[in-house]
């Protein structure tokens, strides 16, 4: 759709990363809730590979938006602002279809959730989605997504700090891999 071709080395960076990050999240380790049914897993996993489909989606038409006939004809923060608007107003038609605005008014009622939820937005959506579609205007869009899928590497000594949760060797082995493969797209 964008006319992208992605060098040979910037391939095998990509593909270092994501195996990288699959070793990574995939790593086994006991965990105090072996609640979750693997009917669940399934489910949720079936749901995350899609989110990562919209995702990379939604980068690419984020890109074809910020430009036109190759000139930029809308900024980053603009193109946030029109991504942010345009799931605003679908997640409000779902709560409404789902009739879910009894379950949102609650939520609304909710100091603490409100203020971390605020906290939230403004580092991910906010700050994360415009560096995002900096990053997509910059630079090809595959190697732009490829790094913002690092993010459970990333959060690995955040959950080590905040949570006091070790990290299985296959955890450890994977962020190294995750890692060795941005420095093979950063070669390119």
């Amino acid at each position: 759709m964008l006319g992208e071709t992605v060098r040979p080395l910037s391939l095998i960076g990509v593909a270092i990363t994501l195996t990288g990050i699959i070793v990574a999240i995939l790593a086994e380790g006991k965990t105090k809730d072996n609640s979750v049914s693997k009917k669940s897993m399934i489910f949720g996993l079936s749901l995350a590979l899609f989110g990562a489909f919209g995702q990379g989606f939604g980068a690419v038409l984020s890109k074809r938006g910020i430009f036109s006939d190759s000139n930029a004809v809308l900024n980053p923060l603009s193109a946030t602002l029109m991504r942010t608007l345009a799931g605003s107003l679908f997640i409000w038609i779902v709560v409404v279809a789902f009739q879910k605005l009894s379950v949102a008014r609650q939520a609304l009622r909710d100091k603490q959730g409100i203020k971390q939820t605020a906290i939230a937005a403004f580092i991910a959506e906010f700050l994360g989605v415009t560096l995002s579609m900096v990053a997509v205007s910059n630079t090809q869009t595959g190697v732009a997504q490829t790094l913002m899928s690092l993010m459970p590497v990333l959060i690995i000594p955040v959950v080590w700090i905040l949570y006091r949760q070790k990290t299985w060797l296959r955890g450890a082995l994977g962020a190294t891999m995750a890692v060795a493969g941005v420095a093979v797209l950063f070669l390119t």
